[in-house]
């Protein structure tokens, strides 16, 4: 990585486990930092804006990149609608369709819906063809908002632990590329 970037992991719905992608780069990348939450599991959005924002806080967001996945991308694009910070960029995988089915059945708060306001810095925003959590339409649809870079990895599921995603050196590459 460079060496004044600093990365920050921001993830889902339920955090990211021992065997997700982000711990992998969290634990191979010494200098990269996860977002917690207080709770990963009842997510309220203007906590986990909040949260993103005071991690944030004394940092040269010059020198800031934003990695996340699932709901940690939409908690990105309410983070930017809010502050409109200007970062060095975001990776944005498997960002998670907050106006669909699959989440009345979790106690989330505030998400929808999903914001479609250009971001104020570089991204990529990385898809899967049969991602049961977003239609490759609506990943097209939230990047071309966004202003995002799009990237899609075929059939990945999720892009999870659960689709074989645990280390994923594919996707450093990607978040190296950007840097």
């Amino acid at each position: 990585m460079q060496e004044n970037t600093r990365v920050f992991i921001v993830p889902g719905l339920g955090s990211s486990g021992p065997d997700h992608w982000q711990t992998y780069f969290e634990h191979t990348q010494p200098d990269f930092t996860r977002i917690e939450q207080r709770t990963w599991d009842v997510p309220d959005r203007t906590e986990w804006v909040e949260r993103l924002e005071d991690a944030l806080d004394g940092e040269e967001l010059s020198e800031v990149v934003l990695v996340a996945h699932s709901l940690g991308c939409a908690t990105i694009a309410h983070w930017a609608g809010r502050y409109g910070h200007r970062i060095k960029g975001a990776l944005l995988v498997a960002p998670s369709d907050v106006e669909t089915a699959h989440y009345a059945a979790f106690p989330t708060t505030g998400f929808a819906p999903m914001p479609l306001a250009r971001l104020p810095f570089p991204s990529k925003v990385v898809f899967s063809q049969n991602d049961d959590w977003v239609t490759p339409t609506r990943a097209r649809q939230f990047a071309e908002a966004w202003g995002s870079e799009l990237v899609d990895i075929g059939d990945a599921g999720h892009i999870n632990a659960a689709s074989g995603y645990g280390p994923w050196p594919a996707g450093l590459a990607l978040l190296q590329a950007m840097l």
